[in-house]
């Protein structure tokens, strides 16, 4: 019994592992997408959000006017993550968008991004922590554009 047991749980093993390496690149793209439409969303229409330290911290205008700005920004990346076909331009959108919070976590008051250097940030440091964290999440869907549905990467002209 313990053999079989354990040959039926090596074969669930592999079938969740190819469901997963089959669509685990397409769903952290379309979730990822949906956060960015969301959150973004929240800002156009005027709800409270921590991306104020980023308006203040990297002066582009009035930073009421700039939040919905970076709103509207992230609803176009968000969009972009949904098809395959505007990956690249999600991408590149979401580079300069996280150089800006790169630049508002390094610029930005202690006091205003840290309870206490560097464990405890405040809610709109770890708003910045999280949008860090998004640059890893950013990379490893960049790393499918040249990739087909089956696995197969695709050949790069010149």
């Amino acid at each position: 019994m313990g053999t079989n047991m354990t040959r039926r749980l090596r074969e669930l093993d592999r079938l969740v592992g190819r469901f997963m390496e089959r669509s685990g690149h397409r769903v952290e793209r379309l979730l990822l997408g949906g956060l960015f439409v969301w959150f973004g969303l929240l800002k156009v229409f005027g709800q409270d959000s921590a991306t104020s330290i980023i308006a203040k911290t990297i002066y582009l205008g009035p930073p009421d006017k700039t939040v919905v700005l970076l709103g509207a920004w992230e609803t176009i990346i968000g969009v972009c993550l949904w098809f395959r076909f505007t990956l690249r331009a999600a991408i590149a959108l979401l580079a300069l968008r996280l150089c800006g919070t790169i630049i508002a976590f390094v610029a930005a008051p202690r006091d205003v991004v840290f309870h206490h250097v560097p464990w405890a940030p405040t809610i709109q440091g770890q708003y910045l922590v999280k949008d860090v964290c998004l640059i890893g999440a950013a990379l490893v869907i960049g790393g499918t554009v040249h990739v087909t549905h089956r696995g197969k990467r695709t050949r790069t002209v010149g």
